[in-house]
């Protein structure tokens, strides 16, 4: 096991008020005093560009952000980029529009909204912020997220709500702050932001900031799924997160971010607005994963999950977007939205969310045609090809039962959707490298399945194309996967396999035929399976947990979400703890089957990388307030920093994290402030045309986008990052 430190470009508590050894401009008592005269070079502007100097009265305001908005196209569109050393800054190709500029940084306040046109070189004024806690409303969510006092180690287990109100079932620290982290609400939004972190005023008549903690979460249609997550974790919960906002009410102001510098002052960021306000998106997709010049300068589709039973759709060379319906293949299945559990102070009783599709993530393969996971039929409607007494090859070896979600494909070329009734549950998905354009798939808990795509195509037939195997690990050691195995509630055999739960979360085939995920628990896992010949009988699983010491705790990070693999078989994944962490299966020193291979035997094969945040600011463990969703990898170079590139979706940071050379690099979104993904893809559209034949795709992807500072009746919103050669590449 490695643990390394990546450069963390954090300024600490101690600078909280001092901003200026920060390196933050001094607050000043005015924000309205002159800006000093710039002696920077003069900058190109062409006739699609805008760009000029930013000063403020300390002079040339370096790593600052320069945001331009307009509303004249067909949808809100918007481009922001970073001012270099000396102040100048470009904003490339912009449509023909009259757009709002202005000047946003930390260490500021925003800068008074300026008109300007494409063509145009337009100096601007930065304004210093009057104090400390103006300063503050602009940082990461993640910041504030710091001043979390968790509990004391000595507090577990959990003595329950007649002792020190944490669930006896949370034996440790660490799993504790998985509950805190992305194995929590965090997984849904962002924690740490305005709207998290001040209360409501629908909530400001209760006694107590706990009695007002405790019917906020009660709020909307995810009122019941808040309650539940809380509530498992006991009343010191509630206890905990009153007190941070009591804290943050009091005046206590966050460490204090640096600025973008090196690296992180080339990005250029576009947004466009898609789907409805009521709607949250949780994934899109631009491309074919296995080879991103595909779909070049095309559209982008998204995923809709719970919220709306359509697919968003945005071409961006016309800045248009437009719709996909989407249905159950059982044309009787509609539920009822669910209830709110209570009133929401953004939406009051309004049922806001009513998919029955639930579509939750989108591919794209070699034709371009769109696959998704979505519901087929009611998940109790179990048809019965996959239950026992079934001649389906895969229920003959594991009969299903109950599937909450299935397949769907869109054909652009036709417009044509059409429903996928599968046997297992699936919730990502992804193609494999062969020659049947293998569909594999994560969510089928206790197996995994996949779907023969060039079969279904040409034959039409899903029952006959898909298939799943349980996970069963090679615990007698003979290489090969024997139909006699105990079951995951009995104990090891030496002479014979095993079954386990592993429930994949994540899905990622690699280029050796392996599919390997992510496994959400305490302390988690990445799990690697080999389908081999015919992976209903043939698949073997091998299972590598975070590695514990001798009491149970997490030597270094702890608690996988999502997960991807690199081009040469590294898993790179997000911990709940913090970190990045990558798992190389070549540097385990023992075997990696046999009856002791089941979960910490290779410590050795994992690597930690803190993510550039602040840590709870009670934690002396290796670690930060982050907790990214998802770890994706730039297999190809998409992005510009180089092949097997892995990036974490930043969700505290309100940032994507490249980990490039040993060193993050956060490409920040300032504006709006509350950005969160949960996956990105990586396009090429013409890999002759420099920075601007490529870049990343993302859409925003928590399920309240009326939590961004411009709140009820925001969009979500599709966000492309391109890595220019230095700030002024036009």
């Amino acid at each position: 096991m490695t643990i390394k430190t990546p450069l963390l470009r954090i300024t600490l508590a101690g600078c909280l008020l001092a901003l200026a050894a920060c390196g933050q401009p001094e607050q000043e008592n005015s924000t309205q005093a002159e800006p000093v005269a710039s002696d920077a070079p003069s900058i190109g502007v062409d006739q699609d560009d805008i760009g000029g100097v930013v000063t403020s009265s300390n002079g040339p305001e370096a790593g600052v952000w320069v945001i331009a908005e307009t509303d004249d196209l067909p949808t809100l569109y918007s481009k922001t980029v970073v001012t270099d050393e000396d102040g100048r800054y470009l904003i490339p190709d912009l449509p023909n529009a009259q757009y709002d500029i202005w000047v946003r940084g930390y260490g500021l306040v925003d800068s008074e909204k300026v008109n300007a046109v494409p063509g145009q070189s337009l100096n601007l004024n930065a304004v210093i912020a009057p104090d400390a806690a103006a300063a503050a409303d602009y940082y990461p969510a993640g910041n504030w997220y710091s001043l979390l006092e968790i509990p004391d180690k000595s507090e577990f287990p959990g003595t329950g709500a007649d002792g020190n109100g944490i669930s006896p079932n949370i034996h440790n620290q660490a799993d504790f702050m998985r509950r805190v982290s992305s194995g929590g609400c965090l997984a849904c939004h962002q924690l740490g932001n305005a709207a998290i972190r001040n209360m409501p005023a629908l909530f400001s008549g209760y006694d107590t900031s706990i009695e007002a903690w405790n019917r906020r979460v009660r709020s909307g249609q995810a009122g019941g799924s808040m309650s539940r997550a809380l509530a498992g974790m006991g009343d010191r919960a509630l206890q905990m997160y009153a007190d941070w906002t009591d804290r943050i009410v009091a005046g206590e102001l966050p460490p204090v971010p640096d600025r973008p510098s090196g690296l992180e002052r080339n990005v250029v960021i576009t947004q466009w607005d898609w789907a409805d306000p009521t709607a949250y998106l949780h994934d899109l997709v631009s491309t074919d994963r296995r080879d991103p010049t595909r779909n070049a300068y095309g559209k982008i589709y998204g995923a809709l999950e719970n919220s709306a039973d359509y697919l968003p759709v945005l071409d961006p060379q016309t800045n248009t977007i437009s719709q996909v319906a989407v249905f159950p293949e059982d044309p009787n299945y509609n539920p009822e939205p669910a209830p709110p559990m209570a009133e929401s102070p953004y939406w009051g009783d309004e049922p806001i969310w009513d998919a029955s599709t639930t579509v939750h993530n989108p591919m794209l393969d070699q034709d371009g045609r769109v696959w998704i996971t979505a519901r087929a039929r009611a998940p109790q409607d179990v048809p019965a090809f996959c239950q026992e007494g079934s001649d389906h090859p895969s229920a003959q070896v594991f009969p299903l039962g109950r599937s909450g979600r299935h397949l769907g494909v869109y054909d652009p070329a036709t417009d044509d959707y059409t429903p996928i009734n599968t046997c297992f549950s699936t919730h990502h998905l992804m193609f494999a490298e062969d020659e049947d354009n293998t569909l594999w798939t994560s969510g089928g808990g206790r197996v995994i399945g996949w779907l023969n795509t060039r079969q279904y195509l040409e034959t039409g037939d899903a029952i006959a194309a898909q298939g799943w195997t349980p996970f069963i690990l090679d615990t007698n050691g003979n290489g090969r996967r024997d139909a006699d195995y105990v079951e995951p509630d009995q104990p090891v055999d030496p002479s014979r396999d095993k079954r386990i739960n592993s429930g994949f979360y994540a899905v990622a085939p690699a280029p050796d035929g392996s599919v390997w995920g992510s496994n959400l628990s305490y302390p988690g896992a990445v799990v690697r399976l080999m389908p081999g010949d015919n992976p209903s009988v043939t698949a073997l699983t091998e299972y590598y947990e975070l590695p514990l010491d001798a009491n149970g705790d997490p030597i270094e990070g702890f608690s996988p979400r999502g997960m991807d693999i690199d081009r040469n078989g590294v898993a790179w994944v997000a911990l709940a703890s913090g970190h990045m962490a990558s798992f190389d299966r070549s540097l385990c020193q023992g075997p990696l089957n046999g009856p002791e291979a089941t979960g910490q035997h290779c410590p050795e094969g994992w690597t930690f990388y803190a993510e550039p945040l602040p840590q709870f600011k009670n934690i002396d463990t290796p670690g930060s307030s982050e907790g990214s969703y998802y770890t994706w990898v730039d297999q190809f170079d998409t992005l510009g920093l180089g092949e097997n590139t892995p990036i974490n979706t930043g969700n505290q940071s309100g940032a994507l994290l490249a980990l490039h050379d040993g060193e993050w690099v956060r490409l920040r979104v300032p504006y709006p402030l509350g950005f969160y993904t949960k996956w990105m893809d990586g396009r090429i559209d013409d890999p002759n045309a420099g920075w601007k034949g490529r870049g990343l795709w993302t859409t925003f992807s928590s399920r309240t986008p009326f939590h961004m500072e411009t709140g009820a009746g925001t969009s979500s919103k599709v966000y492309h990052f391109q890595m220019r050669p230095d700030p002024l590449a036009n």
